[in-house]
């Protein structure tokens, strides 16, 4: 399943080729990939064209493109969500391209010289979808994510996710307190969006391996250096994920030219069991990577690097 760096990669391409042109067509050729749309597939049509993208806008894994009625309004009341789901793919094609085997839905946009003017949504497992939905104002009154537009509105079904460490209004402070008030295990706080967005499975990993930290240690032992060592190490795994253009086990993961993301060839932790702790080897020591089973997954550490603590909560 993409993660956050690997939407983010999408967000730019969509807000590169179509952030502030309008849609001109639409297509359904699957109507299960517009199942989250209640009203089907007339309704979702006619919410669509004759409006224009404004922005395209991420939280965390939530993609989104605000709509407009008439170009010059700024103040958009919908947005077209895309949920990616495991193996949704968003691409920009011309026209003249043969259509993929699992295309879904395809948008016709105003034609513009530099860009083509198609955006097909392909979708071989079906778990993702698009849909039209209200934007809501949020909660605490800055922007809704990552985005040119910072119209502080978010999708309603997004609304009760956390900032993502990618965010310029990501609050470290009050990321601090929630997962203080948390009492669980580090890991298990990190992948709920409720607490913090955008950190799936094996961004957790990572991140816990650069920050030094065992993903059992309690959240309510956290002092404000190890919250902040543990986001400015996501911030910075992600980063460089972003520079490779993603993570990706899976052809089905492209972005939205069709490239897929090489971040996989820099992992330190995860998928790496029985693999030397580069950090470790650096210092002359041969400990190897450890996977241990959690929440019907699984865990990658560094048993010296990252000591499992006596308190441990999972």
């Amino acid at each position: 399943m993409p993660e956050l760096p690997e939407v983010e990669v999408v967000r730019r391409g969509l807000e590169r080729w179509i952030a502030g042109r309008s849609i001109t067509g639409v297509s359904v050729p699957d109507p299960r990939s517009i199942r989250r749309h209640g009203l089907g597939v007339e309704d979702f049509t006619g919410n669509l064209i004759g409006t224009t993208v404004l922005d395209v806008v991420r939280r965390g894994k939530f993609l989104w493109m605000p709509l407009s009625d008439a170009p010059s309004t700024r103040e958009p009341h919908t947005a077209l969500v895309a949920h990616l789901g495991m193996s949704g793919q968003l691409l920009v094609e011309s026209p003249e391209q043969p259509y993929e085997k699992h295309l879904k839905v395809r948008l016709t946009f105003t034609p513009r010289e530099d860009a083509p003017e198609e955006l097909r949504f392909i979708d071989q497992r079906i778990f993702g979808g698009l849909f039209v939905t209200s934007l809501v104002p949020t909660d605490d009154g800055g922007p809704g994510g990552c985005g040119l537009g910072n119209q502080p509105t978010i999708p309603a079904e997004a609304a009760h996710i956390g900032r993502d460490p990618l965010d310029p209004h990501f609050d470290v402070d009050a990321l601090h307190r929630r997962l203080r008030a948390r009492k669980t295990g580090l890991k298990r706080a990190l992948l709920d969006q409720g607490v913090v967005s955008g950190i799936g499975n094996i961004y957790a990993d990572e991140s816990l391996w650069a920050a030094k930290m065992h993903y059992a240690r309690p959240t309510d032992t956290l002092r404000r250096p190890d919250t902040e060592r543990i986001i400015d190490a996501a911030r910075d795994v992600m980063a460089r994920a972003l520079e490779a253009g993603g993570t990706s086990f899976d052809s089905l993961y492209v972005n939205v030219n069709g490239a897929s993301g090489y971040f996989s060839r820099s992992l330190n932790a995860y998928g790496r069991e029985g693999e030397p702790c580069l950090r470790c080897a650096q210092l002359g020591l041969s400990t190897k990577i450890r996977r241990d089973t959690f929440m019907n997954r699984s865990s990658y550490s560094c048993p010296v690097c990252q000591p499992k603590p006596r308190n441990a909560r999972l």
